[in-house]
């Protein structure tokens, strides 16, 4: 009676009903019996069938959904905010979530260290590549909390391609990472640490500098033993400037060598839709799974499966506001829609007792009113340094005055290197 099919849909619904267990969320899935047919209601599944029959079918299974509906959504005429100069605008970036302490989780994603000792719960990594405007994920990556962010990222590069512009913070520049996008066919744009390419080749008319970027002699040599190719030196053009009312100097590195095409000014004005993946983080880490809630799988493929299902559900209900946003307005910016109440609205269509056709007419009629309450006048969430964790901790309080007009009046001073 459990199907795969069958299992795959209730997986998807945890992640909509989180804080249920498995028989409350088959009570919910048995109001929709046109889409489950082999259930019926004098015969329902106990839940430790369907723990077993998660677990037959693992987590390549999920996998295989989520790579199935995963990609970018947006478009030139409906999402004009996705794009600058015909380049889609994607960034990637990492977070971890916390698993259910039990002795294989801990053997598979390690504890986090802490000067009062390890972590009450282990924790696994989620490395995933995201479109900026619509918050939709395009491809993710999951390991261990002791693997990097860098080393992940590396398996992340088959999804950016030509026509793209790939935005990143200060940690994740290496030339090893740097060419893989590269060799993909896709532009960077990333943030440099200070001690990072400051010697300057050639000097730019904007300000801006070409400067070599060398792999260290620890990471060749690494290569080398591991029997892969040590990729040389790459040219980064070098991009120096300030924000007002600060005298943090900010600097950025991009593969947009020509600065006619590619001015300074609006490549730093653009580098902060970099912040849109913590939005990401935070719809998936608060509202779909619950703020401060711990992964419930006792295994890590279990885990993984979890982790798989969440994404899955989160670019279903991206799509969903991407098509609602389109069908209203053209030019209606979907980030202005509450990601929450199109959550809740989901749920309610999944336990209503009506049938699929009324359904239909029920949800559009929702995303209507959904769309409708969209404030014109709001301005779409940026996310500078000064409420990164504001916005990772309380994704629905609003910015305060002074972060609001920093973001408003934002008027990058370019630096300009001495000859």
């Amino acid at each position: 009676m459990l199907s795969a099919r069958s299992v795959v849909y209730c997986e998807l619904a945890r992640c909509l009903f989180p804080g249920e267990g498995y028989e409350q969320i088959l009570d919910h899935l048995l109001s929709r019996d046109d889409d489950i047919p082999a259930w019926r209601t004098d015969h329902i599944p106990c839940g430790s069938s369907l723990c077993r029959a998660r677990v037959k079918i693992g987590s390549r299974t999920m996998e295989a959904v989520f790579h199935r509906v995963a990609g970018p959504i947006a478009e030139p005429q409906s999402c004009p905010a996705a794009f600058w100069h015909q380049l889609r605008l994607e960034a990637f970036d990492g977070t971890t979530f916390e698993v259910a302490d039990t002795e294989e989780n801990d053997a598979a994603f390690e504890r986090p260290a802490g000067s009062c000792g390890p972590g009450g719960y282990p924790q696994v990594r989620v490395v995933a590549l995201v479109e900026c405007a619509t918050h939709a994920v395009l491809d993710a990556v999951i390991g261990g909390r002791g693997q990097g962010e860098t080393t992940l990222a590396l398996d992340l590069a088959g999804a950016a391609g030509p026509g793209t512009l790939v935005l990143a913070d200060r940690n994740m520049l290496g030339v090893q990472l740097w060419t893989a996008f590269r060799d993909r066919g896709a532009e960077l744009l990333w943030r440099l640490k200070k001690t990072v390419a400051t010697r300057p080749e050639a000097v730019l008319e904007d300000g801006s500098w070409l400067a070599r970027v060398r792999i260290d002699k620890h990471t060749a040599a690494a290569l080398r033993r591991a029997g892969q190719r040590v990729p040389g030196a790459i040219t980064v053009r070098v991009i120096e400037y300030t924000l007002p009312g600060s005298a943090e100097v900010y600097r950025l590195a991009t593969s947009l060598l020509d600065p006619a095409t590619a001015p300074a000014a609006e490549l730093a004005a653009l580098y902060h839709e970099r912040w849109e993946s913590e939005g990401v983080f935070a719809e998936i880490k608060i509202v779909q799974r619950g703020p401060q809630a711990v992964l419930r799988s006792a295994r890590p493929d279990g885990v993984r499966q979890q982790l798989w299902a969440h994404l899955t559900v989160h670019h279903l209900i991206r799509d969903l506001l991407c098509h609602a946003a389109a069908s209203v307005n053209s030019r209606l910016d979907q980030r202005r829609i509450s990601f929450r109440r199109a959550f809740r609205l989901i749920r309610r269509s999944i336990t209503s007792h009506a049938t699929p056709r009324l359904l239909d007419r029920m949800l559009a009629h929702a995303i209507s009113r959904l769309v409708g309450r969209a404030n014109p006048n709001r301005r779409p969430r940026s996310y500078p340094r000064a409420v990164k964790r504001r916005a990772m901790t309380y994704p629905t309080k609003k910015p305060g005055p002074s972060e609001l007009r920093r973001c408003r009046d934002f008027a990058p001073a370019i630096r300009r290197r001495p000859p």
